[in-house]
Parts: C-alpha cells; structure tokens; sequence
C-alpha cells in the first residue's frame, strides 16, 4: 500500500468554477509557467507516484461556486489515476483545502472527526478541529485561543483486506512573515506565528494521544511550515512543533515516527533531507526545506517489512535523476515535492 502526501501550489488557480481544467497558455500562479505546463507536470507526478491515498494539501477551493470533490475527480479522470474518488472534511477559511484523493477499489475512507465543538471561547481538551483550542503557552496564567485556517482532515480508512486506520491530514499554520514594516515588526509577527504553528501542534498531540490511548493505527501527514532546527525562535519555546506532534519527550509507545524527521533532529554534518523548495529574492537563490512529514504509530512503524519512506525530490532522489521527464515535472508541479510510504496494509 503507497500513501503520500504532496502539497499542490496554488492547485485552486488551474480549474474554472464547474471544475474543468484550465490547460491553456495562461500563466498559472508559478512564476513564469503556465496553467497547461503545470497541470502537466502535475499529471506526470501523480501518475508517477500511482498511490493508493494521496493527501493533497493546498487542493482546490470548496465555497458557494466551486467543489474540492469535482475539480480533483475531473483532474484524476484527465489522467486515468486509479485514486480517483475525492474525500474532503471542513472546509477552509482559504483558497486552499485538505482533500484525500483515493483509489475506492483499495480503500474505504470516511470523514470521522473527533473531539466536541467548541464555542467562540474555545476548549482546552482536544475539541474538534474546526473549533478553538485554549493553551497557555507561556504558562503565566493567560491562555492563547487557537483556530484553524485550515482545519486538519481527520479519516477514518479501511484497506481491501480490512485493515483499519486512522489518518489525519495538516497543513499548519505557516511561520513566515508578511507585510512587516522593519525589524521589530517582523519580529513580532515572527514570535506570533510560531506561537501559533506551535498551539497547533499541541492541539494535534492532544489528539494522537486519544488515539493512541484507545490502540488505533495512526498516520499523520502533510506540511507542517516546520522541520527540527528551522529557526531561531524555536529556542523561545524549547520545542519544534514538529517534535511536539512525534512526541519525543514521551515513552516510545507514545512516539509518532517519521525517519526524515529523526534524520533532522541529528547533527548537521550536511545537507540532510528536504521536501520544499523556495525562490529566496534577496540572495537570488533556492532555499530548502524539511515541512512534509508522514508520522506513524509505533505499530505501524514496526511492522514488517518494514515500512519505506521516500521524498519524491528531483535533486536528491538518483532514481528519479535518471527519468528527466518526472525530475522536470517535479520542478513545473510545485514548490513542494510528495512524500510518500509504503507499508503493508
């Protein structure tokens, strides 16, 4: 069984409001490349990967006019994918969704959120994730309330074999500054949003550790705008958010494990794995890094043969080197590169 996850810039700007695609020569949202080019590459990567279950971060808009669920089904009939039926769950305040795309004929997958809705004041026990998490982060009596932009996309999954598990899908809160005006501003907001990833991230943990107390197989996956190391102000609260979500401060059956993710928190003797790719303007260059993560229960990391994760990167991966069409397609397709893992579901 091969799931993945792979975040789609701006996949929303390459469809028309009933969902068709938009393979014309107009320029998409990716600097200097059309809509036709990067559904194209888009085609080539998805066929490429041939997975049973594709998280698809930043999917297709759903609001009055628009449907996740028709555009990315349109999308997986233009290219004859066999993950061809659509879930999605809350929708987001943005342009951009959480969708699972699937193959039905492997998979049964049903939108199953937990937790208890929240009032406007929030809760501070794991409420379901289009609610308001309350954490005091700084423990001085003041508690931050959280919300999602982007609520995580929690699935309930049966394989052909009727194996059961559990998935949910993330794209947290990003920790890059806009619209800063000098440098104690851009502090600010810097401090702001990485207390923000940061609550999110506790919010998750709440839930992987209902999970785990109740012996559920657990995948969670997608970008959460962090890798171990990725910023100073990581120091300001002791943990990345990444480490948060894997549980590293607790007993190893409490673990999340993600092998990218340990291969980060080691020591920086070179460049160690990364999943997205940057335009960095001031020093005209690409800037990369570690954000998208497939974490396993213990369980299932332990099963056998043993699970293999694979970042689909077109620099990094020698086997994708040797297939120009899929490394240039992995350049057109996104600033992110998929993630997937096989295991024996």
């Amino acid at each position: 069984m091969r799931i993945a996850t792979y975040n789609v810039e701006w996949f929303n700007t390459l469809f028309d409001d009933q969902g068709h695609l938009l393979a014309d020569i107009q320029p998409s949202a990716r600097y200097k490349i059309s809509r036709a080019e990067q559904l194209t590459a888009l085609g080539i990567v998805f066929t490429a990967l041939d997975a049973d279950g594709i998280m698809v971060i930043e999917a297709p808009d759903t609001n009055g006019r628009r449907s996740t669920v028709t555009a990315l089904e349109s999308f997986a009939r233009h290219f004859g994918l066999r993950a061809r039926r659509t879930l999605i769950g809350f929708a987001s305040e943005t342009e951009q969704e959480i969708a699972f795309l699937y193959d039905p004929d492997r998979l049964t997958a049903r939108h199953d959120p937990q937790g208890d809705p929240s009032g406007k004041k929030g809760s501070e026990d794991a409420p379901r994730f289009d609610g308001a998490f309350r954490y005091d982060l700084d423990q001085d009596g003041v508690f931050d309330t959280i919300r999602f932009s982007k609520p995580p996309l929690e699935l309930a999954v049966e394989t052909a074999s009727g194996q059961t598990v559990r998935l949910i899908g993330v794209h947290a809160k990003s920790k890059n500054p806009h619209g800063f005006a000098g440098r104690e501003e851009f502090l600010r907001v810097s401090i702001e949003n990485r207390r923000k990833q940061l609550a999110q991230c506790l919010w998750l943990r709440q839930r992987v550790d209902a999970h785990l107390a109740a012996g559920d197989d657990l995948i969670v996956m997608g970008d959460f705008n962090d890798g171990p190391g990725l910023d100073r102000f990581e120091r300001l609260f002791g943990h990345s958010g990444i480490e948060v979500v894997l549980g590293v401060d607790g007993t190893p059956e409490s673990h999340l494990y993600d092998p990218n993710a340990i291969l980060g928190f080691g020591p920086r003797m070179g460049a160690g794995p990364t999943s997205a790719r940057f335009w960095y303007a001031p020093q005209k260059c690409y800037f990369e890094a570690l954000l998208d993560f497939i974490m396993v229960s213990s369980r299932l990391a332990g099963m056998q043969p043993a699970p293999v994760w694979r970042i689909w990167h077109p620099n990094n991966d020698p086997r994708i080197a040797t297939v120009p069409e899929l490394r240039d397609a992995l350049l057109t397709a996104s600033d992110h590169f998929p993630v997937s893992l096989d295991i024996a579901l």
